[in-house]
């Protein structure tokens, strides 16, 4: 289960540092794209996060362990969205 939080954890780095220098890029070459960018960003990130749950999901046979990690990655996924905004916003 410690390598899954590991992974999880990488995972939503890598797409909170895609988020902020893509934000930072947008900002700096085209303001009038932040809202565009924003909302790409945000179906991009759900897609993601929904495709990487529902592989482990599907290929994990212990219950007790799909739990765990469904509430750990939603956790995560709470705490990587409230970062990115506050970092921008």
């Amino acid at each position: 289960m410690t390598i899954e939080i590991i992974l999880a954890a990488s995972f939503f780095t890598l797409l909170g540092v895609a988020y902020v220098k893509g934000y930072d890029i947008v900002r700096q070459y085209s303001q009038d794209h932040l809202p565009q960018f924003y909302l790409i960003m945000a179906t991009i990130r759900i897609l993601l996060v929904a495709t990487t749950f529902g592989l482990y999901v599907f290929f994990t046979d212990n219950r007790e362990n799909t739990i765990r990690f469904a509430i750990i990655y939603i956790i995560m996924y709470g705490v990587m969205m409230v970062v990115t905004l506050k970092l921008r916003h």
